[in-house]
């Protein structure tokens, strides 16, 4: 197996276009394992811990433009106001020193459906940006990214840049199910993000299809259920109805980690349960305002 260490950013392009099948690494956390495990041995690995711009987080013209490379534990530590339920879900990954190798970036080019970012960034509307050396930068929508298990959009000669975010403008929450509290992969998770300047809603389902999922329905409910203009208590009859909506968007299957039948009640317990967190927290800026 071939090591390839670039000097940049610019360099590391380059080797990924002249080695399409080399498996980019920086955190290791997801790479390692594999290798450790023999569950798969790319022709080559590519290094991209030297391309110190995967680390810088800035703020353009409004939005947050996040490094592929920039750590768990930095969201968690200094953006956890701006994208709170991304921070939410990078505070359940693994172990303090997985969280201080591991990246949005990394979750993003594995693309497994049980990542805990993805359910976060499909509620927030998250847009990737991909470089190739021969056609320079493109942005993907999120919910164009995840093709398949463990499959993305990405082109054999493009590497993840950056992830971008609006900072939220409502409340956003980060739930996840699992077989002991800490170090776990998710049975199922799921997030919610409330825009209430356009009165709309966004939702993530994780580990619960073969592809992270958004419960487009759900949303649309909420659009219209939700009561924006006074948000008072909500009413069980739309809490119910969301939670179904959500469940009713799931694809699960039955596994070690639990049934199709669990996943999918324990997916309406977490989007009532966030939703209700979320709305709560709107009522009560709305209150101190």
């Amino acid at each position: 197996m071939e090591f390839l260490r670039p000097a940049d950013w610019a360099e590391a392009l380059e080797l990924k276009a002249a080695h399409p099948e080399a498996m980019p690494i920086q955190g290791g956390t997801d790479v390692m394992v594999e290798l450790n495990f023999d569950k798969g041995r790319p022709a080559a690995l590519l290094d991209l811990n030297p391309c110190r711009q995967l680390q810088r987080v800035e703020r353009v013209e409004g939005r947050l433009r996040i490094g592929a490379g920039v750590p768990y534990v930095k969201i968690i530590r200094d953006f956890a106001a701006a994208v709170p339920g991304l921070a939410q879900a990078a505070r359940t990954v693994g172990s303090p020193q997985i969280r201080n190798r591991g990246s949005v970036g990394g979750n993003l080019g594995a693309a497994s459906p049980a990542g805990d970012s993805h359910p976060a960034l499909l509620a927030a509307h998250a847009v990737i940006e991909a470089e190739s050396a021969a056609r320079g930068s493109r942005m993907i929508p999120i919910d164009d990214f995840y093709v398949w298990v463990k499959k993305n959009a990405l082109q054999p000669d493009e590497l993840i840049r950056a992830i971008w975010l609006d900072p939220a403008t409502g409340p956003q929450y980060f739930s996840k199910v699992g077989t002991r509290n800490a170090m776990v992969i998710a049975v199922c998770s799921f997030a919610v993000a409330l825009h209430p300047h356009t009165r709309t809603a966004g939702t993530g389902i994780g580990s619960s299809g073969p592809t992270p999922l958004r419960a487009t329905e759900a949303e649309r409910y909420l659009a219209e259920a939700l009561p924006w203009a006074d948000p008072g208590p909500l009413a069980d009859s739309v809490l119910r109805d969301f939670g179904a909506l959500v469940a009713a968007a799931a694809k699960p299957i039955d596994d070690v980690r639990g049934t199709a039948d669990y996943r999918k009640h324990a997916l309406s317990v977490m989007a009532r349960r966030t939703l209700t967190w979320a709305w709560n927290d709107l009522a009560a800026q709305r209150s101190a305002a």
